[in-house]
């Protein structure tokens, strides 16, 4: 029998173990270790079974229990001091309260997705749990930051694996009263409720609140009886449905998520936002929201535009245009034909989503695109990606080379609380003295020897092999209800085999079959009778992409053939809880996605602050901290004929590291059993990544170069009634009038001999007509480089040239003005150069920022 509706029964607490609920209600539990300890006291095995969830295991626990521990002081007092500390932890000053007024008051964070705990499944993959880990780092700093995402009824999916290896897709329907959510409510009690404006109707949504330590999560939630049946379903799954419902759950983050904060802010008396942040293109539509209120505030759409660009960060995740969020442009001006947006015209709108460049559609509404003219902070999520990324965006800047496209990179980090294993976390607090695993001198081998090093990495892989076991046996008694689960089973994987990892989404480019490309070659590593190799595996593809599903079939069908099923397994419905094992339970992390379309790669950095290696291709993250120690890096083929022939030599790279180093490595025992070599790199490992990989470095990188900057931009541009928002936007309109009689019309040079020197000074002459515009607008510099075959210029530098004040026609608009400067010739070799004129203003961050530049020709 089917009930037609669940809902969650809370318990009532006894009174002295009230402080249960507060800490309950706070997700700072879902990584902070005592936490965990004391709600897994209550009962152990419920602890399990309910995924470390304490809203359910409160719910479920039996009341005898409860009346057990009530009268157990010991225990009463344990849960009053963990309600004190999570009291301290919330108001005492952190590291951003060290900070000067310079740093902004509030930031605002948008997200599609947000991974904090397996028991709020709101997340598909690297991105949310990026965000989530976002989250609670500012937490843990004491960022005044406040999250805003939407709450999806099913969240993303759960997996299952038919027997021929297909995925199947299920949407569990979540019970929010059974979840760490409170309504955001008025001070009558009344719900907030946010509204948008429809074509064909009136969209509403409620808000919840998500306690993230330090930090307030507001989820926005379409499923509420205000709504017609066919709106009530927008905020139903993540990534679900077409292109429109994508759209309306989109103009719902950013739009009904800025009114959510401005709500949320009147109620709590919070400081209001000074920087938004979009974490990818998602939410890019707050910045129109934004706009609308200023042009209320009585500012044009241009003078609004400079104050939201001034203020919001842009941060892109993708290498390829393909995932990019791209709407067909009628479906955009229909929305936006509405009452959407007060004193917004959906031209205006069109216009920045425009695809108005080489190569670009006329027909489609890129929010990437929308999400950098929006946005005057932007960043990649690596180095590598924030030079890809600077070459994808280039048509934006005309003119420019792409090392000047304003497009910065943060590489990202992972929460360490989160992601690091209580076992190696209680080996630092009880050898290096400290609960900080970024921070422990791992390198202390006095204080932590190689074999307690190998004692914790071990157990944590005997940890893992007992949770795949009992995963893959729960998958197959689901699937054959009644039926007792065959007896290899109970064999699955090896607590003493090397272990390697591989868990992410399974795009075509993540190449999950890569492996599988010398089956017979594999099959002879794994079962390799001195130095055997095992692979746990892991991944949901998107419930559209069959190409996707036909990789994991096919993953899973050879690791079901009887010789090496013990040897190689696919766990099913990849989530954090399962990550949260396997990640430390591995020996190597394998990453072999194609570069450089990995734009960071998180999830190795997970394992490599559990003391794991990585074997990666130089893609992401690892691009920039593979120092020859932490791990092996797969040679990538990018000069290789095609895809086939690149496939078949990184793989053959793949499987030579692995047999010929890794395994023989793994296996070099000293008469303790330890692996010495392997444990020497497990110490480098954590004493050098483990800082660097943290979430904790990453947001400060984004205070310190981004917020604190946009901050400071937002600040002077609505100072005295928007003076500068006002003067900017009008210096911008004559700029651009002008610029089409903009040139360079003569240059020339000398100061050089017949053979320049090293040492030499090249002096620089150039006639420059501005078209009316003052010398103050522009700056006009010389471009010098090394020249190599053709005219390009490499390690490309400029100066600016100085106005020849005393040179005629300085005051004659119709006259060329002269400017001259000077270069020293430093380096031997091809020498090029040229000269060129760009907009110049204090409140721009770069040249290129208008996409404006007159060069001689």
């Amino acid at each position: 029998m089917k009930a037609i509706r669940r809902f969650t029964v809370r318990a009532v607490l006894p009174e002295n173990l009230s402080a249960l609920e507060e800490i309950a209600g706070n997700l700072r539990w879902s990584w902070h270790e005592p936490t965990r300890q004391l709600f897994a006291r209550i009962a152990p095995e419920l602890w399990q079974q309910v995924g470390h969830d304490p809203i359910a295991l409160l719910g479920a626990v039996e009341p005898s229990r409860l009346a057990e521990l009530a009268a157990d002081q010991g225990y009463i007092d344990w849960a009053t001091h963990i309600r004190d500390d999570l009291r301290a932890y919330l108001s005492d000053p952190r590291w951003y309260q060290s900070l000067d007024d310079s740093a902004p008051k509030s930031i605002a964070y948008f997200s599609p997705e947000f991974g904090i705990a397996a028991a709020l499944p709101q997340y598909s993959g690297g991105l949310g749990i990026l965000a989530g880990d976002h989250l609670k780092a500012a937490s843990d700093l004491g960022v005044p930051l406040v999250g805003v995402g939407l709450f999806y009824r099913s969240g993303y999916f759960a997996q299952a694996i038919t027997p021929d290896g297909w995925q199947l897709e299920s949407y569990p329907v979540l019970d929010p009263d059974g979840l760490p959510l409170s309504v955001l409510r008025n001070p009558d009690g009344t719900a907030v409720q946010i509204t948008l404006a429809l074509p064909d109707g009136v969209l509403h949504a409620r808000v919840w609140q998500v306690a993230v330590g330090r930090v307030t999560l507001l989820l926005l939630d379409t499923d509420i009886p205000d709504n017609e049946e066919r709106l009530r379903s927008v905020t139903d799954r993540l990534y679900g449905g077409g292109g429109e419902h994508r759209l309306l759950q989109e103009l719902l983050l950013g739009i009904g998520g800025v009114r959510a904060v401005k709500a949320w802010t009147e109620l709590t008396g919070a400081p209001a936002a000074e920087v938004f942040h979009t974490n990818e293109g998602h939410a890019g539509f707050l910045g129109l929201e934004r706009i609308s209120d200023l042009i209320g505030e009585g500012l044009t759409f241009d003078e609004g535009l400079q104050v939201v660009r001034a203020g919001t960060v842009f941060t892109t995740h993708t290498p390829v245009p393909a995932g990019i969020d791209r709407f067909d442009t009628p479906l955009v001006q229909r929305y936006f034909s509405t009452d959407l947006l007060p004193g917004v015209d959906p031209q205006q709108v069109l216009a920045l989503g425009a695809e108005d460049y080489p190569g670009g559609s006329p027909d489609v509404f890129n929010m990437a695109v929308m999400g950098l003219r929006l946005g005057q902070h932007a960043n990649g999520v690596s180095r590598l990606h924030g030079e890809v990324s600077r070459q994808m965006f280039n048509g934006l800047y005309p003119g420019f080379d792409a090392q000047e496209v304003p497009i910065d990179s943060v590489t990202n980090g992972v929460h360490a609380p989160t992601w690091t294993d209580p076992m190696l976390l209680a080996l630092a607090e009880e050898r290096l003295g400290t609960d900080d695993t970024t921070a422990a001198d791992w390198a202390n081998s006095g204080a932590v020897s190689d074999l307690d090093l190998w004692s914790v990495r071990t157990r944590m892989r005997e940890q893992l092999v007992g949770d795949a076991r009992r995963r893959l046996q729960a998958a197959w008694e689901a699937q054959n209800p009644g039926g007792i689960a065959p007896a290899w089973m109970d064999e699955l994987l090896d607590p003493s085999v090397l272990t390697i990892g591989f868990a992410r989404r399974v795009p075509t480019y993540k190449r999950l079959t890569l492996m599988l490309l010398s089956p017979e070659r594999l099959r002879a590593i794994l079962l390799n009778p001195e130095r055997p190799v095992q692979i746990v595996i892991a991944g949901k593809s998107h419930p559209a992409d069959d190409e996707g599903k036909r990789l994991i079939q096919k993953l899973v069908q050879f690791a079901s053939e009887p010789d090496i099923r013990t040897r190689m397994v696919f766990l099913p419905d990849y989530d954090i809880g399962m990550a949260q094992l396997l990640y430390p339970g591995t020996d190597i992390w394998l990453n072999n996605p194609l570069r450089p379309l990995e734009a960071c790669g998180t999830s190795g950095m997970k394992a490599a602050l559990n003391g794991a290696l990585n074997l990666s291709i130089l893609d992401g993250w690892w691009n920039e901290f593979y120092d020859g120690e932490n791990g092996w890096a797969i040679p990538s083929a990018d000069a290789a004929g095609d895809g086939a022939e690149r496939d078949a030599l990184e793989a053959e790279a793949m499987y030579d590291l692995i047999e010929h180093q890794i395994a023989p490595r793994f296996y070099d025992r000293t008469v303790d059993g330890v692996p010495a070599a392997w444990v020497g790199q497990i110490r480098h490992t954590l004493s050098t990544l483990s800082p660097e990989l943290s979430a904790g470095r990453m947001v400060r990188e984004y205070v310190t170069r981004l917020y604190v900057p946009a901050a400071s931009f937002e600040r002077r541009l609505t100072a005295d009634g928007f003076a500068d928002a006002r003067s900017l936007a009008a210096w911008k309109a004559r700029v651009r009038a002008a610029w089409p009689g903009v040139n360079v019309a003569h240059v020339d040079a000398g100061g050089v001999d017949a053979v320049p020197q090293v040492g030499d000074e090249l002096h620089v002459r150039a006639l420059v007509h501005l078209n009316g515009l003052s010398p103050d607008d522009v700056e006009v510099q010389v471009v010098y480089g090394r020249s190599h075959e053709g005219d390009e210029l490499t390690d490309v530098r400029h100066e600016a040239l100085t106005l020849d004040s005393a040179a005629p026609g300085t005051d004659d608009p119709s006259v060329a003005r002269e400017y001259r400067g000077t270069v020293r010739l430093q380096l031997a070799g091809g020498f090029g150069y040229t000269v060129r004129i760009v907009p110049k203003n204090a409140l721009l961050i770069s040249d290129a920022e208008l996409g404006l530049v007159a060069v001689a020709s």
